[in-house]
């Protein structure tokens, strides 16, 4: 997804679109009832291969009061970081799925995100026995 060249521009416009009616919504109730609320989107993008724009997103953390340049660089790194993890842990679910190999895949995720995303099934991994 984030190999095209307007990958950040499209998911941006896709984001605005999705919230645009609530968005307004809310700015017209809170308008009709003279609350003084105004409503706004900021939104964070990270590709799923960790790409990001980093003067973009350090802006918008700015805007939302973090204005300390480090504790915003840690944030977005922190940000990638997240998502390269989530995106090699659903690859290993995909595995899963495509081959059926679920001992092989599932010792291959730590015990506590496979025993978190089985839960609602009563399912848990145990450790391997030595």
């Amino acid at each position: 997804m984030d190999t095209n060249e307007d990958w950040a521009e499209r998911k941006e416009q896709e984001k605005n679109d999705r919230y645009s009616s609530l968005l307004g919504f809310i700015n017209h109730l809170s308008h009709r009832e003279k609350s003084g609320w105004k409503v706004s989107q900021i939104n964070f993008t990270t590709g799923v291969r960790g790409s990001s724009h980093t003067n973009q997103f350090l802006t918008r953390l700015e805007s939302l009061g973090v204005k300390n340049k480090n504790t915003g660089e840690a944030i977005r790194n922190r940000t990638v970081q997240k998502t390269l993890s989530m995106s090699d842990m659903i690859l290993k679910f995909f595995f899963i799925a495509l081959n059926s190999k679920t001992d092989w895949t599932l010792q291959s995720l730590p015990t506590e995100i496979v025993n978190k995303n089985t839960e609602r099934f009563n399912l848990h991994l145990q450790p391997p026995r030595l």
